[in-house]
């Protein structure tokens, strides 16, 4: 059975850092593309960035490039999402994604077949 587990979200003022990851279980997904989305109340699931299985491909979204950086350890089967200089509009659940048909990076929800539970970020002003 698949497993996503984020971890890593938490409080923080504006400016400052976290680094979340997301374990993946139950089967490799080194072949494949992984995911971070987020999600703020009242507001759709947005998309964050995106990594290739190669790692050489990402993709973010306009509002976090430059300040977010996604990485992968496919030994760990693990994707990391570092954030800094945090804004307030940054709080959300954040989200994992992986595919399992995908190799390229997406920014399209429908690419990915798992996804994680979620974990908070909240940034206080």
């Amino acid at each position: 059975q698949v497993q996503l587990v984020e971890s890593g979200g938490g409080l923080v003022q504006a400016g400052g850092s976290l680094r979340l990851s997301c374990a993946a279980s139950g089967r490799s997904f080194s072949s494949y593309a992984m995911g971070w989305f987020r999600q703020a109340p009242g507001k759709e699931r947005e998309f964050v960035a995106a990594i290739a299985w190669s790692a050489g491909d990402t993709t973010y979204a306009e509002s976090v490039k430059g300040r977010f950086t996604i990485s992968r350890n496919n030994a760990k089967n693990t994707v990391y999402l570092q954030m800094n200089s945090l804004k307030p509009e940054d709080t959300a659940v954040y989200y994992c994604a992986v595919s399992v048909s995908r190799f390229y990076s997406s920014d399209e929800s429908a690419s990915y077949d798992y996804w994680g539970q979620g974990t908070q970020v909240t940034v206080s002003s």
